[in-house]
């Protein structure tokens, strides 16, 4: 199963698949409202103005796994842009964990983070940077987002 063909149910209703942003630089992030690490909202905001347009977005999967989102798209929306302006495509409410994860969460986590671990999302805001050649990198929820390894791979990888 490749990424490309994982469908994905966004924020707005909208349903598409992960091919929509193949030929993009991915920094796939699980974000939940009411969690201490939300603050990153405002750094994946800047990164998605500063290479938004080179070919790379954020992409922010809702998660209520680990008790800190809200009950609502709708509120999940709002909250998300008047507390941080974020501009960037996320998707309704996700699991990223256990029987029900999402699709992509279950292919993501087979990738290894900087420590070596594979598996289970340790908690809210871990992130994956996924590039268009399909090569994946895991980064950990407290590895902020313009983190200068994450920056190095995404200039790397932008698109000509």
């Amino acid at each position: 199963m490749t990424l490309n063909t994982l469908q994905l149910e966004m924020l707005d209703g909208r349903v598409t698949n992960f091919a929509e942003f193949s030929d993009k630089v991915v920094l796939v992030v699980n974000v939940a409202s009411r969690c201490g690490l939300s603050p990153q909202y405002e750094t994946l905001e800047k990164l998605q103005k500063k290479y938004g347009n080179r070919g790379f977005t954020v992409l922010g999967f809702p998660s209520n796994q680990f008790l800190q989102e809200l009950s609502s798209s709708e509120a999940i929306s709002d909250y998300c842009s008047t507390t941080w302006g974020t501009t960037f495509p996320m998707t309704q409410k996700v699991k990223v964990n256990g029987r029900g994860a999402h699709p992509l969460y279950a292919q993501l986590t087979k990738n290894k983070d900087e420590a070596g671990k594979s598996g289970r999302i340790k908690w809210n805001f871990e992130k994956f940077l996924v590039m268009p050649n399909g090569k994946v990198f895991r980064f950990a929820p407290t590895t902020k987002p313009d983190d200068p390894e994450i920056i190095k791979l995404i200039e790397a990888n932008l698109p000509n």
